[in-house]
């Protein structure tokens, strides 16, 4: 259900394959740094495109100085040396890394809202857009937290950043060390677990999400591994009625979280 083997950007030539190592405390794209300003995240230090007269630009960079980064005016090529995401739009900021949640956080915050749990498990996902785009959809759906694994996964980086359209700085992010010690102390906690597949035993439609519930998204390739399937309550499938038989992971994503929120509504 959950392939995504992203293709290729056509057109680069291998001269310009090469980006930088990427890193969670760098931001890039007025977006991305206008919501971490927002949100209160602190800010080291921006780097911003000399000589450019957007006054968007101009202004972005005098309200992170005020918030208390030091701005440096550089180069456009030192912004293109810099960006992992190859869509800097003149400015990229140096901040402190993402503070990581943890399970109880994910279910205080749905307790403070008076709501039943509504979680998305990320069963190491390894592209960085498919993580920022469920971490954009989980946000506006009202979801109360995502949970990813330390190992054999995308953390929070720059391109995860860009990709949320800035929801990375609102939507609480737990990273365990193991995804079903994870999903054996949800169960503990009264969470039901819901596992996607194409072979899915049960209709999404015909899924109760009104519950507290966690949302497994399988990795682009493989989908859920075996045993973070067999420890699922439930496992559904969205009924497909094209001739490809699968979805991008974030879109798999993004139509459980409606479906709990039509539900809840």
């Amino acid at each position: 259900m959950n392939d995504n083997r992203r293709p290729g950007y056509p057109g680069r030539s291998r001269e310009t394959e090469h980006t930088p190592e990427e890193t969670e405390g760098q931001l890039e794209g007025r977006n991305a740094i206008q919501e971490a300003l927002k949100s209160g995240r602190a800010i080291d230090k921006v780097f911003v495109a000399a000589g450019d007269t957007d006054r968007g630009l101009q202004r972005l960079a005098a309200q992170a100085k005020e918030a208390g980064a030091v701005v440096v005016p550089v180069d456009r090529r030192k912004l293109d040396a810099m960006s992992v995401t190859r869509a800097h739009q003149g400015i990229i900021a140096l901040a402190a890394a993402h503070a990581y949640y943890t399970i109880d956080d994910l279910l205080e915050e749905a307790a403070s809202r008076g709501e039943a749990p509504l979680l998305v498990i990320c069963d190491e996902l390894s592209d960085p857009h498919n993580l920022g785009a469920i971490l954009r959809s989980a946000e506006c759906a009202g979801a109360h937290g995502v949970i990813i694994p330390k190992r054999r996964s995308v953390g929070l980086t720059a391109t995860v950043a860009k990709a949320s359209a800035g929801a990375v700085e609102y939507m609480k992010v737990a990273r365990v060390t193991n995804i079903n010690a994870a999903i054996s102390e949800l169960k503990e906690k009264g969470v039901w677990i819901f596992g996607t597949a194409a072979e899915g035993s049960v209709p999404l439609y015909r899924a109760d999400l009104t519950g507290p519930a966690a949302i497994v998204i399988g990795s682009e390739g493989d989908g859920m591994s075996q045993l973070v399937r067999k420890n699922c309550d439930v496992c559904v499938h969205i009924p497909m009625r094209g001739r490809i038989s699968s979805l991008n992971a974030s879109a798999a994503a993004s139509i459980l979280l409606y479906e709990a929120v039509r539900q809840r509504l």
